[in-house]
């Protein structure tokens, strides 16, 4: 009957009648099985389990087209799900399409390297076809998964599936047995950096280069979480050292080139870059990285040609069509549209090159005028990404919640004076797309500040010391900072300025802009006390449309929904309230519509906040030359202007979700209005 609905059904339900269902395939009752999963749909049409058993009982019986259809339509859903091109492949093998089947094996192999059984389809057809050395490498590949011991086996498949806390289970399991088993503790360190539990992934990665020098994975995977921990100057180390094993070696070089960028060496890393492409022409991923090294240091043309030189080479490389959007002044033309518009229907195309692609295209409806198509590509993209996230709004909330709750007025007067004694530090909090990079590119500009990146470490920090134990205990935090000693303080913001000595220039005060510090402010203030504070505001609209139409590289989580920006919006002024309450004059607010109507003026209070004498050039912020590494890094190399203002209201009527959560006291705000208290505050000091 048209209009009804089937009714929602419990998330254990349904797993237990997968588990049900699952049974009744092993025990070949293949038509049984469908009659099960089809009400299963019916109720849950993207379940992918579901569709994937679907697409395994049509083929055992013989139905070999509708397994492909099934599978195509698992494929749009998860695009990475490695089982589904297995299953593909024996699907297309069954109906006679080898060299299809072929390439889905391939694909297969890729998404999930613990398919035993694709790999030995592969070596069977490369013989058949009288392709000796595809066969032989192919199984030298199989001989390697087939030397793992099982338990390990299990934990790459699970990791592939992104069940990562059963393979955390299956990994520390067998860790116990065998300790220093070294492809375990990788594994379990690969797990680590997919959970952002850095720390401990960096050790084990030392542990197992200790124990096993000569492993080329597990060095670069040390590399990997030396670079994702920030610690650029050790990264570098290691990366010279691969490389001084195979100078001419073009994984190696490269490994070094990326290390080389992200250590503040462009030329060297562009050198290197050049090097590759004597030996490799036209690789792409040399291409696009060699892009956003220019794109870095200001050559946006030679970037440009980079990027779409990439394309050329490989024409499925949805990163570079993002590349050339997230420059922001790129404009596509029809040719490149209509390309992008056809990668978007290839079935086979990975999930992160479709997220790209849905991004670049998005803005590039936008640049055309064409609000609707513009949105629905944006929230395409966001849909993919977060179901592929852990985010929990109301998670969030009770954690930020917290912060309120234990680091009180007077909390901080007790504390007062405690931690280290420095003004170097200036961080820049607030909301990501609110105006930061803005206001690092004008402080930075001066004589006596060097702007750095967004450092990780007092987020490191605060996740360190929900850990950190007390009499037996982990209180959590951050409660634990109603119980730490003033030494313990003294120390933690001594090893700030310590460990994060090696991005500044020599400088007098450096700049740390991660937004989402906003959360620590309260720890940063014990710790260093003398720090400065600002806060950079944009009208929550503007910020928040922005925020989910901006791919960050990683982290952000909460940008791939409406609702779950909103609400990290409302709880970013409820903290930064709370903060201006308990901690008077120590935050300033700089709204980002008051620095593009008010640029001297608002860069005056800037200087005169962070003790610093006034200087021409942070007016004429965009003609400084520095590398900038964030989505705004072409924009704040023009003068300020009003182009970024108001842009979401070509999309209001898609962006009912954003409002409702947001709220009318929100949205009632001037978006030159700056908190009345903090306004004082400011004043008074």
């Amino acid at each position: 009957m048209l209009g009804t609905q089937q009714p929602e059904i419990d998330s254990k339900e349904f797993a237990g009648k997968l588990e049900s269902v699952q049974k009744i395939i092993q025990g070949r009752q293949f038509h049984e099985a469908l009659t099960a999963l089809q009400v299963m749909l019916d109720a849950k049409p993207d379940d992918a389990e579901a569709l994937y058993m679907t697409a395994v009982c049509l083929r055992y019986t013989q139905q070999h087209q509708a397994a492909i259809e099934t599978l195509s339509r698992l494929k749009s859903i998860q695009p990475e799900h490695g089982r589904a091109h297995q299953e593909e492949a024996h699907a297309l093998r069954a109906a006679g399409e080898i060299s299809k089947a072929l390439k889905a094996y391939e694909r297969a192999c890729f998404y999930n390297p613990a398919l035993e059984a694709s790999f030995r389809a592969r070596v069977k057809i490369h013989n058949a076809r009288g392709e000796v050395p595809q066969a032989s490498h192919v199984q030298r590949q199989l001989d390697g998964l087939l030397a793992l011991p099982k338990p390990l086996i299990a934990v790459v498949d699970l990791i592939s599936m992104g069940k990562l806390l059963r393979a955390e289970d299956i990994c520390r399991q067998f860790l116990k047995k065998i300790p220093h088993n070294v492809e375990a503790m990788r594994l379990l360190a690969d797990i680590g950096m997919r959970l952002g539990i850095l720390e401990d992934a960096e050790f084990l990665l030392a542990s197992a280069s200790r124990l096993d020098p000569d492993n080329i994975r597990v060095h670069i995977d040390y590399i990997q979480a030396l670079r994702k921990r920030q610690q650029h100057s050790a990264a570098l180390e290691q990366a010279r050292s691969l490389l001084q094993r195979e100078p001419n070696n073009p994984q190696f070089q490269s490994i070094f080139a990326v290390q080389c960028m992200q250590s503040g060496d462009f030329d060297e890393a562009l050198q290197t870059f050049e090097k590759i492409l004597k030996a490799l022409p036209n690789d792409p991923i040399t291409l696009t990285s060699m892009g956003h090294a220019l794109k870095t240091k200001g050559d946006s043309n030679r970037a440009i040609e980079n990027y779409r030189n990439a394309i050329a080479a490989y024409p499925k490389h949805g990163e570079a069509f993002f590349s050339l959007a997230n420059l922001k002044t790129y404009r596509f033309n029809d040719e490149e549209m209509d390309h992008m518009l056809g990668l978007q229907k290839d079935g086979n195309l990975g999930f992160m090159e479709r997220v790209h692609v849905c991004f670049a295209l998005g803005k590039a409806f936008e640049d055309r005028g064409d609000a609707q198509q513009s949105f629905a590509c944006y929230a395409q993209g966001n849909r993919m990404k977060k179901s592929q996230s852990q985010y929990d709004a109301d998670q969030v909330s009770k954690e930020l919640a917290l912060q309120q709750q234990h680091v009180s007025a007077a909390l901080l007067k007790e504390r007062q004076g405690w931690g280290f004694d420095t003004h170097d530090p200036i961080f820049i909090v607030g909301m990501p797309r609110a105006g930061s990079t803005l206001i690092e590119q004008i402080l930075s500009s001066h004589s006596q500040v060097d702007g750095t990146l967004e450092l990780p470490n007092i987020l490191s920090l605060s996740q360190k010391l929900r850990r950190h134990p007390i009499d037996g205990a982990a209180p959590g935090y951050p409660q634990i900072l109603e119980l730490l000693t003033q030494e313990e303080l003294t120390r933690f913001g001594q090893e700030f300025i310590e460990d994060t000595r090696s991005h500044r220039q020599g400088a007098a005060f450096f700049i740390d802009k991660m937004p989402n510090n906003f959360r620590h402010i309260g720890l940063i203030k014990m710790i260093l006390p003398e720090a400065k504070i600002i806060d950079a505001r944009r009208n929550p609209m503007d910020c928040c449309f922005s925020g989910f139409k901006q791919l960050f590289a990683e982290g952000q989580e909460f940008s791939y929904s409406l609702e779950d920006i909103g609400q990290y919006y409302r709880d970013y002024i409820k903290l930064m309230e709370h903060w201006d309450e308990v901690l008077p004059g120590f935050v300033l607010r700089i709204n980002n519509e008051d620095l593009i109507d008010d640029l001297e003026g608002q860069v005056r209070r800037m200087l005169e906040f962070c003790g610093l004498p006034f200087e021409q050039a942070c007016l004429n912020f965009h003609d400084t030359q520095r590398n900038v590494r964030t989505p705004s890094s072409e924009q704040v190399r023009q003068p300020v202007n009003r182009a970024g203002v108001g842009q979401w209201k070509k999309y209001d009527t898609e962006l009912g979700p954003l409002k409702q959560v947001l709220g009318s006291e929100l949205l009632s705000l001037s978006p030159n209005s700056a908190n009345p208290k903090q306004q004082q505050h400011s004043e008074q000091r």
